[in-house]
């Protein structure tokens, strides 16, 4: 890789950090080719990006974002996952760290905060966006239906009524 090639990895990356929702740092020492395609498959259906980069790369590239202090993160064999998303990259890796007990979650970021291994996978288990999205407006929807069958309760209760004695005048 020459000066310029490593020039736009470190500005890509320096993009991609910068406006990311979330960001992941994993030992991946021993995990083979298909279940890294695995893993970075799962990780574009939900939005986000698998990376493995030079440690000191990304240590450049990190400086000057808010996930900077995750840079002592960055030894051994690592990889990067990130997503605009707060909640879809810490999900997608804590999901597939389970399964395969050679993914080491070390730590990430979300936003400026700085998060330890366990941090990610309490992340992980926070319901997305979209799910949140959905949730409330179930909520904002349920009340407005229950008003709607209140307002409308007396006028059947009448019509119930009226029918029960034209049945009555009918059978008499």
């Amino acid at each position: 890789m020459d000066r310029a090639e490593k020039r736009e990895l470190v500005t890509g990356l320096n993009d991609a950090f910068s406006n990311a929702g979330s960001v992941v740092v994993a030992h991946y020492a021993g995990i083979t080719v298909a279940q890294m395609n695995d893993l970075r498959s799962k990780m574009r259906a939900a939005g986000g990006t698998v990376k493995v980069a030079k440690n000191r790369l990304a240590k450049i590239a990190l400086q000057g974002t808010d996930s900077a202090s995750i840079i002592d993160l960055f030894k051994g064999q690592t990889l990067v996952a990130y997503s605009e998303d707060p909640i879809a990259a810490p999900k997608v890796a804590s999901e597939f760290a389970k399964g395969n007990d050679k993914l080491v979650i070390l730590g990430g970021a979300m936003g400026s905060t700085s998060l330890n291994a366990d941090g990610v996978k309490a992340l992980a288990t926070m319901p997305s966006l979209d799910e949140l999205r959905a949730k409330l407006v179930g909520m904002i929807a349920t009340p407005a239906t229950r008003i709607a069958q209140i307002v409308n309760a007396p006028a059947a209760s009448v019509a119930r009524v009226i029918g029960a004695y034209a049945r009555k005048d009918e059978a008499a």
